[in-house]
């Protein structure tokens, strides 16, 4: 019996080191579970990213309801030709120049255009904003599930040790037993086979309780390589509301008033209508009022010296005439040379305040922009929203309609549950009944450990799927209080 007594040390090992793993760490409940979901699913911060782009363009859209305010100034040099700003005359010397202007702008009226706006952009964060609470409860949900899977399999895992405990200890008392000559071999060869199936089914179950925490560890986007586990609530301790007060058609009206999508889909249509009016509005004529200040100043870099008397220039035929007398005389026309030089840089800005002063220039008024044609621009994008409410109306009636039928499913689902689940607890009250009986007729030697093996297994599989259909009517009663907006309780 060396080989057992290895496995059983093997076993012993086993058991020890998962169980001072399961102590030394720190267990999370459900609602640590969820809210650390919250803060780091990818997809929660997906929604939050969008939630803020919206509350963005919102805010933009509020403030363009007032008056466009500008200031521009500008200071530099031309180069060759070009207009002196202050004559509008052409010049070819380089020219200092600098320009001030001031500029104001706003709407009139606009058939409630800029209004309609932003209310739409108001409505659509709005909508973004309850689109993170859609996404929180879907993730919590999703929590939730994968929670109470981890919790099954946790217990499945404690059932299959006590099973264990019960073949190694009827293990034991019957090698007792054939030592001292009151039983045969046999009986303790097929029960050290049951102990060995049954270890095998814990170490199973072991494996299978360390996968779903890792699922859930995934779904919590929780490094795989953190230590982790969860609180192990009694599973008859988790409050469930009573099925007659999750009625299809109560959950249904309430699920109507307290899902986060029904209220998306609401705040959507409400933006799609206000947008539609401020399309139509497009299609109408505006009017704006403007205003500005403005002036500026100009020198060119050259200065006047004086001149220099060159003579009389040669006289031509076309040369200027005067009339003396009756004789005409060809007038010659004086040739001299203008002296220039250059301005230095306080010259080139001397005059700068009658300048700015005499160039001072206002004005005020109102534009009409009447649309008459655009390529049917402004009447197909008018056209295109009228559609797209259409599709939005489509969308909530269609997500009503799936609300409805997940609600009417999820009821029948927790019906059904509830029926398993109490024809298993009957099938595991008779289970344990029957495996006493066939305890004591083993112990008084009228039943053989085949027949006491096969109530031994009939009793851990009553026990096993009882605790599955406990824990599935509990998730399928959980999802109904879900969609009743009572929250995620365990």
């Amino acid at each position: 019996m060396i080989v057992m007594d290895y496995r059983k040390a093997l076993l012993f090992l086993f058991v020890t080191v998962f169980s001072i793993t399961g102590r030394t760490q720190e267990k999370w409940d459900l609602q640590r579970c969820v809210d650390y979901a919250w803060a780091n699913n990818i997809s929660v911060r997906q929604a939050d990213v969008q939630a803020r782009i919206a509350a963005l363009t919102y805010n933009q859209n509020r403030l363009s309801q007032y008056p466009n305010v500008s200031f521009s100034t500008n200071t530099g040099t031309n180069f060759g030709r070009a207009v002196d700003p202050t004559s509008n005359l052409f010049v070819s010397s380089t020219l200092l120049f600098q320009q001030y202007n001031f500029n104001v702008n706003g709407l009139l009226f606009n058939w409630g255009n800029v209004r309609n706006g932003i209310l739409s952009t108001r409505y659509s964060a709005e909508a973004a904003e309850k689109d993170i609470e859609r996404t929180k409860n879907d993730i919590g949900l999703s929590v939730a599930t994968t929670y109470l899977q981890a919790l099954l399999a946790k217990e499945q895992a404690k059932i299959a040790n006590v099973q264990m405990d019960i073949s190694r200890s009827r293990l034991a008392d019957t090698r007792k037993r054939v030592d001292a000559g009151l039983m045969p071999e046999l009986n303790a060869l097929e029960l050290e086979a049951q102990y060995a199936r049954d270890s095998a089914s814990y170490i199973s179950a072991v494996a299978t309780a360390e996968q779903t925490l890792l699922t859930l560890k995934a779904t919590l986007n929780l490094d795989a390589g953190l230590p982790f586990d969860i609180a192990e609530p009694p599973v008859d301790k988790i409050p469930v509301e009573q099925i007659s007060d999750l009625t299809p058609d109560v959950v249904y009206q309430m699920a109507l008033q307290t899902q986060p999508q029904q209220k998306v889909n609401d705040l959507r249509i409400k933006a799609i209508q206000y947008n539609l009016k401020a399309a139509k509005a497009n299609l109408y004529p505006s009017l704006n009022w403007f205003g500005g200040l403005g002036t500026n100043f100009a020198n060119p870099n050259t200065k006047f010296l004086g001149f220099n008397f060159l003579g009389y220039k040669q006289v031509t035929p076309a040369s200027p005439v005067v009339n003396v007398n009756g004789t005409n005389f060809f007038v010659q026309e004086p040739d001299f040379e203008i002296l220039q030089g250059k301005k230095t840089v306080g010259e080139m800005w001397r005059g700068w305040g009658t300048q700015i002063n005499n160039n001072f220039r206002q004005n005020v008024g109102i534009q009409l922009s009447v649309p008459l044609f655009n390529g049917g621009t402004a009447r197909t994008n008018y056209k295109r929203i009228q559609y797209d409410l259409k599709n939005a109306e489509l969308l909530k009636e269609q997500a009503n309609q799936k609300l409805k039928n997940d609600i009417y499913q999820a009821y029948q689902s927790a019906v059904a549950a509830l029926n398993r689940y109490n024809a298993s607890k009957k099938t595991l009250e008779i289970s344990q009944r029957s495996f006493v009986l066939a305890q004591k007729r083993y112990e008084a030697g009228l039943l053989q450990p085949i027949e006491l093996i096969t109530n031994q297994n009939n009793l851990f599989r009553a026990r096993i799927q009882a605790l599955s259909d406990q824990f599935d009517y509990v998730f399928r009663m959980k999802v109904l209080e879900f969609y009743k907006g009572l929250g995620l309780r365990l």
